[in-house]
């Protein structure tokens, strides 16, 4: 291999969201997770939410509830019939 043209690999600490670490090796000297084999839930067997804040609540805002859609629908279903006959009748 050509000289200085490769990364140097050394030694390198990983260190998990959940505070678990562990080393391995790498070009970088640390590596920062979110998640790791000590806090998936694939692993664990247990659920655990991670950053979920508020996503549903801030679905409901910006698109409403299931109630407000279908009560938007049938308005416009409402509004569309009147002006279909408004333009039957013009049209005669």
């Amino acid at each position: 291999m050509k000289k200085d043209v490769h990364p140097e690999y050394q030694e390198c600490v990983v260190t998990c969201a959940c505070g678990s670490t562990f080393m391995t090796r790498s070009t970088k000297k640390e590596i920062r997770v979110e998640i790791c084999s000590q806090c998936h839930p694939f692993f664990t067997g247990k659920q655990k939410f991670i950053d979920s804040a508020g996503r549903v609540e801030k679905f409901k805002k910006k698109f409403g509830d299931a109630k407000d859609l279908k009560a938007a629908r049938d308005a416009r279903a409402a509004r569309d019939v009147k002006s279909l006959a408004k333009k039957k009748k013009s049209s005669r």
